[in-house]
């Protein structure tokens, strides 16, 4: 059963998952108990009535740039490669959510009629006032582009409240936190300071993208209970972008 909650801070949402985030504990590939983690997670939020859509990375199958570097491959081949690992990631995390009752579609950015939808803006919003969740996968669909940039660009295409970048750490830190301890974590940010500071959290594009269209940006930690269900209901965890 589908609830409403007079607290809902944000109607429509755009996810940002890793593809690191889906080897759970394995080395490489998708770990069937984060895939049933996460969709239980959307779950909770599809029950509130929030419309949800995801954008995932594909680096726990295939990362483009660093096989462009070390492996001297052209740089183009090996992000449509990356994105490719992106759609296998889609159809993982759609398996898992229809699973458990929650309806869902996977819309593809290179055309894959067999397996998922092509990407088309009216469709997409058309799915989520459906009360459907969708999932975007293969980027932009073209190279040199990030799934961090996809995020924004689908963002401001289906008219989202917010961007969600989940992570592994709990917010925004002026260092590496798993590398330096007196890293510190900044709870809220102007997007201006995270481009001035370089700090990576998402590529300059991504950030720029919602700085100019005013879309915040809510960076959170996946890896804890609930984490997922509170930063989308306006929670206070993580940091803020704005």
């Amino acid at each position: 059963m589908r609830l409403v909650s007079e607290r809902i801070r944000y109607k429509r949402v755009v996810i940002k998952i890793s593809g690191e985030a889906f080897q759970g504990k394995l080395p490489h590939g998708i770990d069937p108990d984060f895939c049933i983690r996460l969709a239980q997670d959307i779950k909770k939020l599809w029950n509130r009535k929030i419309e949800i859509s995801l954008v995932l990375g594909g680096g726990n199958i295939f990362r483009g740039r660093i096989h462009s570097e070390h492996f001297e491959m052209d740089r183009a081949v090996a992000d449509y490669m990356g994105m490719l690992a992106t759609i296998l990631n889609g159809l993982a995390l759609q398996n898992a959510l229809e699973k458990i009752g929650v309806p869902t579609r996977v819309l593809t950015a290179i055309q894959m009629p067999q397996v998922a939808e092509p990407y088309i803006r009216r469709r997409a919003i058309r799915h989520l006032e459906k009360g459907r969740v969708v999932i975007f996968v293969a980027g932009t669909g073209n190279p040199y582009f990030t799934t961090d940039t996809a995020a924004s660009l689908r963002a401001l295409e289906i008219g989202a409240d917010a961007v969600f970048k989940a992570t592994k750490v709990d917010g925004v830190y002026s260092a590496d936190p798993l590398k330096n301890k007196k890293a510190r974590l900044f709870k809220k940010l102007k997007y201006i300071e995270v481009l001035n500071k370089n700090l990576k959290i998402m590529d300059p594009t991504a950030i720029t993208l919602c700085m100019d269209n005013k879309i915040p940006i809510i960076v959170f930690n996946l890896n804890k209970k609930d984490n997922l269900y509170k930063a989308v209901m306006g929670k206070n965890i993580g940091t803020i972008i704005c």
